[in-house]
């Protein structure tokens, strides 16, 4: 076997995944550890430190791996730390130098970091819907919203490094939802897998509609999937207004980048049959008539778990 293989870790909200990866993309061994239980970087670090050289053994890569890439929210390609991410318990507040912290941790191995949805762009683009793409915008829709904008097959990291925070610019503009990250209205606040079950519960307290979720404690937005794949009218509502709100969102997108594309990840997109009619039709309705019906709607080919660590790991090819 080539002495070349890398590592890739997708750091979200509530969970991290990680493998190793050799040069045609195969994931040769992968794991998955919580992110969510850690208020303070040091012990993240040394559990997902322990993660990677069980992962490195497993697939016999001792002494072959080349290097480790991250996608993290509010990653900086340019600096290797994460800074003021809302979703991270330890991250939320100031700057972390993980690239660093995670090389020493793994005895100077280097370390290559970026924002999540870059790293599922770059996977994307290299093994999946967006191939032969060269202008496209990834959009993830886990925890919080993220995006990765390709222009002429680059992936846009801007003057700083924190180019394409589209979650955060503005969906709703007049007494918009309160975002974790400080700001009212933003797009992560509506769309994200946490918007929707905010929507869920506060249509419940506002309507009496009735819907199956109201027999449920607590609400996620797998419960209002689940509900609409039975037909229940209060969760299809729910889609079709997140769907109009990303429609509308992606208008405003296409107007600075002209992509060929709209590539959605992550776990909501899993909704596609109930979110893609409302965002094709939305989207288009706000779009200046140069793009009308021009631009696809695309879901991710790639297993949720392979495309962020294939992403993450390309980073670490340049290594």
């Amino acid at each position: 076997m080539d002495s070349q293989l890398v590592v890739g870790i997708d750091v979200g909200g509530q969970t991290s995944k990680l493998g190793v990866v050799d040069a045609r993309g195969t994931v040769l061994a992968q794991t998955v550890i919580r992110t969510d239980t850690y208020s303070t970087i040091e012990p993240y670090i040394a559990e997902l430190a322990e993660a990677v050289n069980k992962i490195i053994k497993e697939a016999g890569a001792e002494g072959k791996v080349r290097g480790i890439g991250v996608g993290a929210p509010n990653g900086n390609y340019y600096t290797g730390t994460i800074e003021n991410a809302p979703n991270l318990p330890w991250g939320h507040n100031g700057v972390v130098e993980f690239a660093k912290l995670l090389s020493e941790a793994m005895n100077g191995l280097p370390v290559a970091l970026t924002n999540d949805a870059n790293a599922a762009a770059v996977g994307e683009m290299t093994y999946g819907a967006a191939r032969g793409m060269k202008n496209f915008i990834m959009i993830t829709l886990g925890t919080g919203v993220g995006s990765g904008i390709v222009i002429n097959g680059e992936v846009v990291y801007g003057h700083d490094g924190f180019a394409g925070e589209l979650g955060h610019t503005a969906a709703v503009r007049n007494n918009g939802r309160q975002c974790n990250c400080g700001k009212t209205g933003c797009l992560e606040a509506y769309a994200s897998a946490t918007g929707v079950a905010r929507t869920a519960r506060e249509w419940l307290e506002l309507t009496n509609e009735p819907s199956v979720l109201r027999n449920l404690d607590t609400i996620a937005s797998k419960d209002v999937y689940d509900a609409a794949k039975d037909g229940d009218p209060l969760a299809l509502k729910i889609f079709e207004f997140t769907g109009k709100i990303l429609g509308r969102s992606f208008a405003d997108f296409i107007a600075f980048s002209a992509p060929e594309a709209i590539v959605l990840f992550g776990g909501l997109a899993r909704a596609k049959e109930f979110l893609l009619p409302p965002m094709e039709e939305s989207m288009n309705a706000n779009l200046l008539s140069l793009w009308k019906n021009k631009v696809k709607i695309v879901f991710s080919q790639l297993k949720e778990s392979d495309a962020a660590i294939l992403g993450a790991s390309a980073l670490a090819w340049e290594l």
